[in-house]
């Protein structure tokens, strides 16, 4: 596996942890709960987001010859 996309898939694992840990602490604060499908989903989303930008902001850096 080339260095960055694994990079980009560890950015995304982040951003999915990052976003649940956001969730529960919500949940803590006595947020209302919602269905786990929807919090699953938007993990993901958050997850595939984080991987995308930080593919493409790499590739972006790299020809500007800032990485």
């Amino acid at each position: 596996m080339r260095p960055r996309v694994k990079a980009s898939l560890l950015w995304g694992v982040i951003g999915a942890l990052s976003f649940l840990v956001l969730h529960q602490a919500y949940l803590l604060l006595d947020g209302e709960f919602t269905s786990v499908g929807a919090v699953a989903g938007v993990t993901l989303l958050v997850g595939v987001a984080a991987a995308g930008t930080s593919y493409l902001a790499e590739g972006w850096l790299d020809r500007k010859e800032r990485v």
